[in-house]
């Protein structure tokens, strides 16, 4: 573990015992690339911001949780982040609204050179999603799409969460490949 990542995995430490000037360095520290994670998700900055106070929040609250050494300490933030990221999209969506649905919203605001081009792209990615396995084309939907978390996708498809990790992964590569040739 290097000194850096030692650092962040004792700030945590001591914010489980509720040292708030730890809580203040861990936020130093870390919170410009949590913002990144939230934003990359979000897509709006001020719903960014929003969340990333939430998760500081989550991370205070749930420090007493984070288990030095067996995930990195950034990864244990970033994982924190990015599911409550991804909450905040569900919530966002009605639990009714179909892919295809919101797919068709997107292009809403296309001129029909570019709503041809999109569905043209579009087609590209189901055909090369239509090579996969279905179960590993439905695991790149959800986590991509629907924007469930790994863990969500491992206990519906009753995998270890590696195993996910990896189904993803691979999945991702071939699909780069096949959209690349």
């Amino acid at each position: 573990m290097g000194a850096d990542t030692a650092e962040i995995a004792d700030l945590i430490a001591r914010c489980a015992f509720r040292d708030r000037l730890a809580f203040r360095d861990l936020y130093r520290r870390t919170s410009a690339k949590l913002f990144g994670v939230t934003l990359r998700i979000l897509r709006d900055r001020s719903e960014a911001e929003e969340a990333l106070q939430e998760v500081y929040v989550k991370i205070w609250q749930r420090a007493d949780r984070y288990v030095a050494g067996r995930y990195s300490p950034i990864s244990w933030l970033v994982a924190v982040a990015r599911n409550h990221s991804l909450d905040i999209l569900r919530a966002r969506k009605p639990q009714s609204e179909d892919i295809d649905m919101a797919l068709d919203v997107a292009d809403a605001g296309l001129n029909p050179e570019q709503a041809e081009a999109a569905r043209g792209e579009r087609s590209r990615i189901d055909n090369c999603l239509g090579q996969l396995d279905v179960e590993k084309a439905d695991a790149v939907r959800g986590a991509y799409l629907d924007g469930y978390s790994y863990e969500e996708l491992s206990e519906r498809h009753k995998v270890p969460l590696n195993t996910m990790r990896t189904w993803l992964r691979r999945s991702l590569i071939k699909l780069r490949e096949c959209l690349s040739a």
